[in-house]
């Protein structure tokens, strides 16, 4: 899930695919379109919140900040044909951005286990 500031007093979270990347270091890549919500939203506070969750109860909050890349070759990177689920057209899309979120802070959960990651 990845959590925004909808206004001063509320936050909106939405389901995002990672893509597949699952190498982290420390960025997180998510494709969206520049008309959504999202971009709105992220242009008032970039400050948003990834919730992930994971086989064993594990769980991770990252805490970080977003910005938008539209970089054709940046995209190609991050971009798997399962995507054309939601981008008919691919990199070829109307609008379409990538949203880079740069961690800041990372937590887990795993059953009784917890701690936080240095980024």
């Amino acid at each position: 899930m990845l959590s925004t500031h909808a206004s001063r007093e509320s936050l909106n979270a939405r389901p995002m695919s990672n893509n597949g990347d699952v190498e982290y270091d420390g960025n997180s890549f998510f494709f969206t379109t520049e008309d959504s919500s999202l971009v709105e939203e992220i242009g008032n506070n970039a400050q948003v919140s990834l919730s992930f969750s994971g086989p064993k109860h594990l769980y991770i909050t990252v805490i970080g900040k977003a910005k938008l890349v539209k970089s054709k070759e940046t995209m190609k990177e991050h971009w798997i044909d399962d995507l054309k689920r939601w981008f008919e057209k691919g990199l070829d899309t109307p609008g379409i951005v990538l949203l880079q979120v740069a961690a800041s802070r990372i937590r887990y959960w795993e059953g009784e286990e917890q701690g936080e990651i240095a980024v």
